[in-house]
């Protein structure tokens, strides 16, 4: 008989099937393992292809507005520079981010005058004061007229920086002024002397921590914070009056720290009359077109940014790790 015919039949009770079945059975899974990698795979790549075409599509509108306007920076136009909310050496109204502006705008041949376009409660009299400098510094080198057109608020540093320019545009309802110098904080040794803390700071220098919260203040260390004040007080007066000239009427309260209206800063010469940038750059400059010079950190920036501080934080803590272990 041939070896057909001598073999068993193969049912699921014989040993050669359970064989068979369990082969076909681990080959099935192991297919359907292999697609399933290839499916996940084949998803992890398209989103992350298509996170890049939006990262992408983010960047590109980001540069596209941080630019300049699409207008032709060769042809006449006025050129504006802003600077707005608080005046600091870290913020978007520093002496580095609008000084380096400036010079763009006097320094592009199209530009027939720059507009400073104000909006601040004002900062620094550090950053104002360069800022202020430099002005003077750029207008008389390149024979250019600059303005200021002040929005909401010209306030303190604010106004310390405006009057560096030939004239001064406010709205009727802007805050215009606070000629004066503050420095403020909080004392906290009778709170302490009631709940019976000892405040226990070492200083080399008698006079080291006068403006320790913490610590008594005596009446040399406040006379000593107060002359610093009128100094620079006197400095801010001195620059008023350098810049408006005989425009200024003055007052007693002039200086004193209070602010006033646009409407009422013009009749006492802070401001030289109403306008906004629209009308500074169409009936004082006359021309209508605008271009914006100020810098603008855009969507690419701002990451490096944070990724540059991510990374020196990173560094950071290595450092310190590795310093711990010494």
């Amino acid at each position: 008989m041939s070896d057909s015919q001598n073999s068993e039949p193969q049912t699921p009770e014989s040993p050669s099937y359970k064989v068979v079945w369990e082969r076909d059975t681990l080959e099935r899974l192991a297919f359907a393992t292999l697609q399933e990698q290839r499916n996940s795979r084949r998803w992890r790549i398209f989103f992350r292809f298509a996170w890049l075409l939006l990262a992408v599509a983010v960047l590109w509108t980001g540069v596209e507005k941080s630019g300049m306007s699409a207008s032709d920076p060769n042809l006449p136009h006025t050129a504006v520079v802003e600077l707005k909310g608080e005046i600091s050496d870290d913020s978007d109204a520093s002496a580095e981010a609008i000084v380096s502006a400036l010079r763009a705008a006097f320094e592009d041949q199209g530009s027939k005058a720059v507009v400073l376009l104000i909006n601040s409660p004002g900062g620094s009299p550090v950053q104002a004061g360069i800022m202020n400098d430099e002005i003077r510094r750029l207008k008389a080198k390149h024979k250019k007229p600059i303005y200021a057109v002040v929005e909401e608020s010209c306030a303190s540093a604010a106004y310390y920086i405006a009057v560096a320019t030939d004239q001064i545009y406010v709205d009727k309802a802007s805050i215009v002024g606070s000629i004066g110098v503050l420095m403020d904080g909080f004392g906290f040794t009778g709170l302490m002397d009631k709940l019976g803390v000892e405040r226990r700071l070492l200083t080399a220098g008698e006079n080291k921590g006068f403006l320790d919260p913490y610590s008594p203040q005596s009446k040399t260390q406040r006379a000593h914070a107060q002359n610093l004040l009128n100094q620079i007080h006197q400095q801010f007066i001195q620059v008023v009056r350098d810049g408006r000239g005989d425009r200024l009427k003055e007052t007693p309260e002039m200086f004193s720290g209070l602010f006033w209206s646009g409407q009422q800063a013009v009749e006492l010469g802070l401001a030289d009359g109403m306008g906004s940038l629209d009308y500074v750059a169409r009936e004082v400059v006359k021309a209508e077109d605008i271009i914006d010079y100020t810098r603008h950190d855009n969507v690419a920036e701002r990451l490096a940014k944070r990724f540059g501080a991510a990374m020196g934080e990173g560094a950071v803590h290595a450092l310190q790790s590795q310093m711990s272990l010494r």
